[in-house]
């Protein structure tokens, strides 16, 4: 998918999130970048080959 370079990250790559962002749709919660994955507003992902990446969720602190 990616035309310029450096080429972007595969969408495999561990790094994926940093390609370059092809559509922006904040009203709508989701970006697309350059490598075919969706990110989602709450940090999920959709990978182009339909694997879905779970939200990251910081871990509750607890006090003792």
């Amino acid at each position: 998918m990616c035309q310029h370079q450096p080429p972007c990250p595969t969408a495999e790559s561990a790094d994926r999130e940093s390609a370059r962002l092809v559509a922006h749709h904040p009203e709508q919660g989701w970006s697309l970048l350059c490598n075919g994955v969706l990110l989602f507003e709450d940090t999920g992902e959709l990978l182009p080959d339909g694997q879905i990446i779970a939200p990251r969720r910081a871990q509750a602190m607890t006090v003792a």
